[in-house]
Parts: structure tokens; sequence; C-alpha cells
């Protein structure tokens, strides 16, 4: 009955037309049911598909880590490389001169470092170094970000790990494979070593450009001092350099570089590294990178002290110090006196280059400058440039005349000669006819040393010079009384330094020990000389005759107030070579200018700016040290009658040259000996103060005098042009208003 009541009958309305119709219903509602089953099912085939596509992505990155990392040494081989070693110059003080080696500084351990220096780097690099594996896909994902907004700037993706994987197993290209290689590498490192670990190898091996390697080498390439005593804004200014080392380097972007080393303090600042405060006083007190570092002289003396290395402990597979004769503060001044000189008066008499070398009387080297700029030339003119020295080689021919028998005041005849068809003349082409040596070398006088070399002969002059430590080729002719045989500044120098000593040859040298980083020593120099190589009387002698050069000769422009000083001038033909050599009982200095393609020069001679140069460096270096004097003495004995007359047993030879009878002989005037002095004490601050006096064997007595030799042998080479031809004679005033200095002073 229940289903009769609900049962609905049609039913017929009754229309206009009287017809009957059934009841319409109203067409079916969609089901809702429908609509949620498709959404369901587009939604489940997204998970499906994505899930599909990261299996299969993860296959292949699989596939290619498989593959790339294949291409790697097996793990059980793989190992850190060994750092390059370090060589460390320090002066003789202790202070450092410069660092070599391929990494330009010493390794330092973490534990050394003030502790915001990791942290600079982390804050700027890797925020999360001490929370991730060694690759962070959360950074990745977020330089991503960054780098598609465009917020911040690009960004990297890599860890500190990363970083250090690169520097220390791959390239730097930049592809797929070696990304995929670097993040194998780093969860190998991560695997093998500690945070701090990382962390510290990071800090030695990490490129900070300009040749630095590892953040000790920075801190001095930058900064002039080690990585200990690093500051927080210089700390800064080095985590900065991360991004681009090249363009951020403080010494020639120091705009970028402050701006990077602001951004670095900030990020410390947000991390928790460092206090507001500190951020602030870091930020008014920016780092100032050292200028002209590249150029500094320093580097010729430390590329010498590495030549020298060589032959003193071979093989170098560790960090090593070493410890030199260099006196840091003599380097910057004969530097600065180098540079100042050339400054302003290079162009004006054609001089673009030139060399300094200063030795104390032992031999050791205190200050070396190879050339004008460091960062423009690295040729290092003080030890391998050899040059004529011109007259400066003349006391090599009067020492030769004295260990024969003649004196400083012996005379001998200042006038033309001719030597088979060879005319050396004076500067001034006058003479002073009948003259004693000591006027002739202080005044330079080229007719009075030719004659002394030709009297003693040339062979001899040549072994004096090889035994006063001249170690180059001479030619043993006529002309090498003139300094025509080239020589190097350094070995002219040392052969000067018997004369500042008493007589003792010396062996130049720079390098006083070598030690490991550890403090192992490798080397340590012993007090060496090579013994006596002239006989005191002659050094006194010798004194007495190049003293008068700097008071009345070619080289009275020097000015040594208060020190009793010596030396001699030189000027080699055409003016191409100009040099100085001068000593006092503490230091012997010479100085050489010219031009590398040996071009001539505007005039300049011996005795203007290689003097001049030379007084400036030893003002400066001689500064607070005890005065001291020249070896001398009474270099003649009572006991010994002073001949009538003077000997000149050369005569009849040299008139085979010339063709002139021999003159007759002139009487010696009377000389008082002056009163003795004693040598000048070696100096107190000295590397080394061997006992020259000790061990050197009794003064050798004069050499006889040599045979008469065959006329060749004391023959000029045919290549030896005119010695007047040297010097041009200057423009002067009338016979009366003139000085003897003035008709015969030219370039020494």
């Amino acid at each position: 009955m229940a289903r009769i009541d609900k049962r609905r009958e049609p039913r017929f309305d009754d229309d206009e037309d009287g017809e009957l119709r059934a009841e319409r219903r109203p067409p079916p509602r969609p089901r809702p049911r429908k609509k949620s089953r498709r959404s369901r099912s587009l939604f489940g085939a997204l998970i499906y598909w994505s899930f599909t596509l990261a299996l299969w992505g993860a296959i292949a990155g699989g596939g290619l880590a498989v593959y790339y990392g294949s291409r790697l040494p097996p793990i059980d081989q793989l190992a850190v490389p060994k750092r390059p070693p370090n060589i460390a110059i320090l002066d003789a003080t202790g202070e450092l001169l410069a660092n070599r080696g391929d990494t330009g500084g010493a390794a330092v351990r973490l534990a050394d470092l003030p502790p915001y220096v990791p942290k600079a780097f982390i804050a700027i690099e890797d925020r999360r170094f001490y929370s991730h594996w060694g690759v962070d896909p959360i950074g990745i994902g977020r330089a991503i970000v960054r780098n598609v907004t465009g917020r911040g700037g690009m960004q990297g993706g890599s860890t500190l790990t990363q970083q250090l994987a690169k520097n220390l197993f791959l390239t730097q290209e930049r592809t797929i494979s070696r990304k995929i290689q670097e993040a194998i590498l780093a969860l190998w490192l991560e695997h093998k070593y500690s945070k701090d670990q990382i962390l510290e190898l990071y800090l030695n091996r990490v490129y900070f450009g300009s040749g630095a390697y590892g953040v000790e080498a920075a801190a001095e390439r930058y900064f002039g001092h080690g990585a200990k005593t690093i500051t927080l804004s210089e700390a800064a200014v080095l985590a900065g350099l991360m991004k681009a080392p090249s363009k951020l380097a403080p010494d020639r972007n120091p705009e970028g570089a402050a701006e990077r080393a602001a951004q670095v303090i900030a990020a410390m600042a947000q991390e928790g590294h460092i206090t507001e405060a500190m951020a602030k006083a870091a930020l008014s007190h920016p780092a100032r990178a050292r200028q002209d570092i590249g150029g500094g002289s320093i580097n010729y003396a430390a590329d010498y002290v590495m030549d020298m290395l060589d032959d003193t402990i071979g093989a170098i597979d560790q960090d090593i110090v070493v410890t030199t004769t260099i006196d840091a503060r003599m380097e910057m001044a004969a530097e600065g006196a180098l540079k100042q000189e050339l400054e302003e008066k290079g162009a004006k008499f054609g001089v673009a280059q030139g060399a300094l070398v200063a030795l104390d009387p032992t031999g050791a080297i205190r200050a070396l400058v190879g050339g004008r700029d460091y960062s423009a030339s690295q040729f290092n003119r003080a030890v391998s440039a050899k040059r004529q020295p011109g007259s400066a080689f003349k006391p090599f021919v009067y020492l030769t005349g004295l260990e024969q028998g003649l004196t400083p005041e012996s005379v001998r005849e200042d006038g033309p000669l001719d030597v088979k068809g060879w005319r050396p003349e004076n500067y001034s082409h006058q003479y002073l006819g009948p003259v004693t040596l000591t006027k002739a070398l202080s005044l330079s006088l080229n007719t009075v040393a030719v004659r002394v070399g030709l009297e003693v002969g040339p062979k001899a002059v040549a072994k004096t010079a090889h035994r006063l430590g001249v170690q180059s080729d001479l030619q043993a002719n006529a002309s090498i009384a003139l300094g025509t045989s080239e020589v190097t500044p350094l070995e002219l120098v040392a052969a000067y330094a018997p004369f500042a000593n008493g007589g003792i040859g010396v062996q130049p040298h720079v390098i006083l020990k070598v030690k490991t980083a550890a403090g192992k020593t490798l080397y340590q120099r012993r007090s060496a000389s090579l013994g006596r190589v002239i006989a005191p009387q002659y050094v006194a002698m010798m004194n007495d005759m190049m003293r008068e050069t700097l008071l009345t000769g070619t080289a009275r422009k020097a000015e040594l107030p208060g020190w009793d000083a010596a030396g001699k001038t030189g000027t080699s033909q055409d003016f191409r070579d100009a040099w100085f050599v001068g000593y006092t009982g503490r230091l012997v200095a010479g100085v050489w200018l010219g031009n590398d393609d040996n071009s001539p020069t505007k005039k300049a001679s011996g005795g203007n700016l290689p003097v001049e140069i030379w007084s400036r460096f030893m003002s400066v270096a001689l500064k607070g040290q005890p005065v001291a004097g020249l070896p001398s003495g009474a270099w003649r004995s009572e006991n010994i009658a002073l001949p009538e007359e003077i000997a000149k047993p050369m005569d009849d030879l040299i008139g085979l040259f010339t063709g002139e009878s021999r003159p007759a002989p002139r009487p010696q005037s009377a000389r008082t000996a002056p009163a003795p002095r004693p040598p000048a004490p070696i100096p107190a601050d000295s590397p080394e103060r061997p006992a020259l006096a000790e061990a050197s064997p009794a003064p050798r007595d004069a050499p006889p005098r040599s045979p008469p030799r065959a006329i060749d042998d004391l023959l000029p080479p045919e290549d030896i042009p005119t010695v007047g031809s040297i010097e041009r004679p200057r423009q002067r005033r009338g016979p009366s208003e003139r000085s003897v200095f003035e008709q015969l002073f030219g370039g020494g």
C-alpha cells in the first residue's frame, strides 16, 4: 500500500484545444561525484609522472656521477697534493724581505690566525659550512633563486669544500663534468678530514691574485705583514678577493676592494661572527694596501739569494727560512739614491739604468740594487751585467807597480804616447809632464796609467786583479790599464774590499744560514776569507793614493763628512759607462750607470752622477755607525835609503814604440811618511766577524821585477780606439783664469 500511495499517476490537463498531455519532468542534473573523480585523476597523473621523471633523472644523474667518478683516481689512491715549498728570505736582523716559491708565502695553522679571519671567509663564501656535508643543496637553491630574480648579483653555489677540491685536484674550466667531479671530491674531503682541517687547507691553498697562494702570502703581498697579525678590515679585504682576485686587488682597485670588504663585514655581523661595534670600527678604519711592491729593488737581492741557494743546499722539498746578510735599511737607501738621481738627472745625461752594490769589509753583501725598476726589468745588472770599468780599474795597475818597487811618489811622465799607432790621451788632451803616481791616479791621467801598465806588464796587472777578486776574463794587453776588459759591479766592488780591510781577500756572500720551518739548521756559514792578498804596506800606499781622489781628484764632489774615505771613478769609451767605487773602514760601495743597449750617454762620467749617488747612499748607510779610519801606516822605512833619482826601467822598451830616447832621470822630492794609523775594526753589527788577521799568511815579499817581454805582449788589440775619443774637452777659460785641476780634470 505504501508503494500505491507514493505512486504518481500521469495528469491530463485540459488545454484550449481540448487535448490531453503528460506532465514534463526537469532534465537530470550532473552528478558531483563524476567531477571529483576527474580532478583526482589529473593530480594523480601529475604525481605519477613527476615521480617517474624524478626517478629517471636520479638514474641519469647517478649514471653521470658513476661515469665521471670513474674518470677520477681510485678513492684509496686519492691524497691531498703536497704544498709547494716556500722560501722565506730574511735580512740580517730577521725582518722578512721576500718570499719565493710557487705559493708566495708559508703555510699557517688555523689556530695561529685571529678568529675573525676564517669567519670572514665562511660568512661571505659558505654560511652553512659547519652544517652541510660538502655539497649544500640549500645554498645551491638560494643561489639559483637569486640569479633568476637578480637580487644580490650573481651567486655561486659552491661550498668552501668544493672550492678546495677544485684547487687541489681539478682545472679552472667551467663544465658540467668538472662540477660533478668537484662534488664527488668534496664528499670525499668531508669524509677524510674534519671541518677545521678542510678550512685550514682552504686558507693555505686558495689563490688571492698577484701570485699569492694562501692567506699568509696574501697578507704579506698586500699589507706587508703576516696573517697572524692581520686586522679585521684586512681580513675582510682578503675574504672579498675570492669573488674576483684580479679585479678586486686592493693595490690596483682600492675602491672596489673597500666596497667588497664592507659586504663581508656586514655578512659577518649578520651571522653573529662580530659585534656591531667591531663592524663599525672596521668600516671606519678600512685596510690600506702597500703600493709598488712588485718594483722594489729587494727583489733583485731575493733573486740573487735564490741563485746562490741552489749551490748551497741543493733541491728544496720543504718550507725553509733563509737569513741573509742584507740590511733592509741600507737596501732602501740604495734604491732611493739610485731612483732619485735617475729621476732628477737621468734624462739630462741620457742614462736609463744603474746598479749599486755595497759590501762590508768581510765581503757580506749589505745592499744590492740590480736596476732602476724591478717591475719593468728583472735583469740583475749588479751581478750579471759585464761592462767596461774604465779608470775604475786603474788601482790594480798602480798596485802592481807598487809591488814591483814603485811608491806613491814615484814620478812618471804625463805626455803624448804612441804604442804602435795607439795613442792614449787624457780627457782634456793636455799634459802635466812629470807627476807623482798619487797625482796621476787622483786626476785619472791615462798616459801615466798606460806607462805603468807597460812597465809592470799587462799579464801582471791581470794577475793582480784576479788575486783581489775579479773573476772575469781579462785581456792582457796595453789597454788593460784603462779598463777595457768587462767586469760585473759585484766583482769589482769585491776586489776593492781588501783596500778597506787591510789586505784580506773576500768572497762576496749573501746567505748566512738556512733553516727549515721547524727550526732545523740546514746550512750555517762559517767565517772564511781568501787570506792576505795585499801586504800591509801596499794597502797603506793605495789608501793614501785613492784618498787623494776624493780630496783633490776626480771624485772631489763626494760628500761624506767626518769619514775617512777613498775610491776611484771610471768612465768608459764614448761615455757608455760611468762608475764610482768608494769605501770607508765600514763599507765598500760601487755605482754603475749606463744603458742596456750600450749606447753612449750624454757625457755621464764617474765624477758626476755615480759620485752623487754614492754620497747619498753612504750618508744614510753609515748614519749612527762609529767612525773608523782606513788601514794606513808608515809605508816607507827610514832604514831604506831613498833613491836619488826615479828609475824608469821600461823607458827603453817604451822607446821601441815611441821612437823617443830615454829622458834624463829626475830627482825625487823627499816626503815625510804619514803617521801610522791602525786599521779599521770589523763593524760590530756585521753579520760575521772573521778574524781577518788570524790565519792569514805572512805578508809576501814584493814579487821580483819581471824580465822584458816580447813586443807583441804589450800591443793593444786592433779594435781598441784612441782613448782620447772617450772624453771630449770642455770649453774653458783663458790660461790665466784656470787652476791646475780645471786644466786637467775630466770624467775619471
